[in-house]
């Protein structure tokens, strides 16, 4: 284990056999989860008919792995799943800088969900209100008769909250079920639970229960990055002053905040689709928490006394290492197996050390030469490759490479473009 490393030199420039030969040795990857990294075919279609309905066939993304990532002390290869390009490049290079000044700090909560129970036409909501909390004891002890191995484990109902909110029906009495979920998302575990106290919540308010189901906005399951990288490392003043006002402006004005925080997202989705968990969910949660207090980054960005430059995220991350498709998916499995995770906690600390890395990526792009540069010349190759096959036309690397080039240096890549240089270069 101290002998691996996540920092490898031109791995952008091996085939990707050559890169899964360097991945698997690290992760110390059995042949069969070589293959499911490695084969189109790897999620067969019964696997995927027992996961969602209606299944006709499979899609995929490229998978790739972001690389230098030292968190907490830990050496960590990050597998990500994604169809843009730059995001892993992007990732990958800020980690670099990152482990020079000692890499990212990470830290969690506790893995808490909610369970909500809505409650309507409540005579005396504050009353109501009043006597669930007096039966909290109960009603916790019947949520937990519902998942006595999660209980086994550690985890399960833990507390009860509860809030009168103004709505246009009227008032209505929503309780809040804590559940301590340890390394699974926990939606189906507190949505029985949620189920199993309805009737009770019904006595004891007088009222009817219409909701009960978990919320994405996992207020209680936090995780936490920060990164510190200094001057040197950075560039220059002049960057570090250029991406503290790339960030001042997401705090000033939610348009660019919007981008801001999808900017993020690149990064965390990749890692959570790659590990089989719900990114929709992740997105919800993440998006809900910027907006609580009106919507704001998910990261701040300042500088020490050193002037050194200063990152911090702070989010939910209801994320599993079992349950849904995280046991399902073959390559998934051998996801986590890179990672080398083995807490849900501990999967959620890395990813949020990449939100922080794939936003600080951008934000630095942003401030030098513009986020186009990297993102268009990868751009051109897919156009250059799709063009050319369209037209039947087969090109040598070094023909394809003048194309790009072309397309990128006159800013214009485009198909229609792209056609035109390939059909001078071919009856040139």
């Amino acid at each position: 284990m101290s002998n691996r490393t996540s920092e490898h030199s031109g791995f952008y420039k091996l085939t990707p056999n050559e890169r899964l030969d360097i991945v698997a040795e690290y992760a110390g990857l059995n042949p069969d989860e070589k293959a499911a990294i490695l084969d189109t075919g790897s999620l067969n279609l019964d696997q995927a008919n027992a996961m969602i309905e209606n299944v006709i066939g499979t899609f995929e993304l490229p998978l790739g792995v972001g690389l230098n990532f030292l968190i907490n002390g830990v050496d960590r290869m990050v597998p990500m799943a994604s169809e843009e390009p730059s995001v892993v490049a992007a990732a990958s290079k800020i980690a670099k800088m990152a482990r020079q000044c000692g890499g990212f700090k990470a830290s969690s909560t506790e893995p808490v969900m909610i369970g909500q129970i809505q409650t309507i036409r409540v005579p005396d909501p504050f009353g109501a209100k009043m006597n669930i909390l007096a039966r909290k004891d109960d009603l916790v002890a019947l949520a937990n008769e519902q998942d006595p191995l999660l209980v086994k484990f550690g985890g399960g109902a833990r507390d009860i909250e509860v809030r009168v909110l103004d709505s246009p029906g009227g008032p209505m009495v929503v309780t809040h079920l804590l559940v301590d979920c340890r390394d699974a998302m926990g939606a189906n575990a507190v949505n029985t639970m949620a189920e199993a106290i309805a009737p009770v919540i019904e006595e004891i308010t007088g009222g009817i229960v219409k909701l009960r189901i978990l919320s994405n906005l996992a207020k209680h399951r936090l995780v936490r990055a920060s990164v510190r990288i200094s001057q040197e490392v950075m560039g220059s003043k002049d960057v570090i002053d250029g991406v503290i006002s790339a960030y001042h402006f997401a705090v000033a004005n939610p348009y660019r905040c919007a981008t801001h925080n999808k900017g993020i997202m690149n990064g965390i989705d990749a890692v959570v689709l790659a590990t089989g968990n719900d990114f929709r969910a992740i997105e919800a949660g993440a998006h809900s928490w910027a907006a609580i207090n009106g919507y704001s980054p998910l990261t701040t960005w300042e500088k020490d006394r050193d002037g050194s430059l200063v990152g911090t995220i702070e989010m939910p991350m209801a994320v599993g290492l079992i349950g849904g498709a995280v046991k399902v998916h073959p390559t998934a499995r051998a996801a986590v197996k890179i990672l080398g995770v083995t807490h849900a906690n501990e999967l959620g600390e890395i990813i949020a050390a990449v939100g922080l890395a794939q936003n600080l990526g951008a934000l630095r792009a942003l401030a030098t030469e513009g986020i186009q540069k990297g993102h268009m010349g990868l751009h051109a190759k897919n156009i250059v490759k799709s063009v050319a096959e369209q037209m039947q036309v087969t090109l040598s690397d070094s023909q394809s490479e003048q194309v790009v080039r072309t397309l990128v240096a006159e800013k214009k890549v485009r198909m229609d473009r792209a056609k035109e240089v390939i059909e001078e270069l071919v009856k040139g």
